[in-house]
């Protein structure tokens, strides 16, 4: 049945059957023999090379419970950066990084007047990427009723 679709949109359309992919939209494909696993840790350096270019250090957890973030009074810091970082963390928790979901969505409600607090939580972010830079999404076969 495959076979057949490849020679009916290949009578259509120029095309040629690249075999099995192992990259789609950003996102790599692993396939082991039993399982799929997705990630975007070429993504994350692309974040990291452009958000956090002096910054080396990682965290081990994506929050510091005891920062507390509010409506920012004081000056706002650079607003577009910030939707930029914001933005691009969306795309990779929307595909493949769902752990980061919460922390995103809450750091998103500040993106018309960031402050220093802010950014500092998002440090913290791309800390925890550097730091956990490999994880993704692992679809396994489901064992035998």
């Amino acid at each position: 049945m495959i076979k057949r679709t490849k020679d009916m949109l290949n009578s259509s359309f120029d095309m040629k059957d690249m075999g099995l992919n192992d990259m789609i939209l950003g996102i790599q494909i692993k396939r082991l023999s039993e399982s799929l696993i997705l990630t975007q840790s070429h993504y994350v350096d692309k974040i990291l090379g452009k958000f956090s270019k002096d910054d080396s250090g990682i965290a081990r957890t994506l929050i510091d419970t005891s920062q507390h973030l509010f409506k920012n009074k004081s000056e706002s810091v650079d607003q577009v950066e910030y939707a930029r970082v914001i933005g691009s963390l969306i795309y990779l928790m929307s595909y493949t990084r769902p752990n980061i979901a919460s922390t995103v969505n809450s750091l998103s409600r500040f993106i018309s007047n960031p402050g220093e607090n802010h950014w500092k939580a998002i440090v913290r972010v791309l800390r925890y990427l550097r730091y956990t830079r490999d994880y993704g999404l692992h679809y396994s076969r489901d064992p035998a009723i």
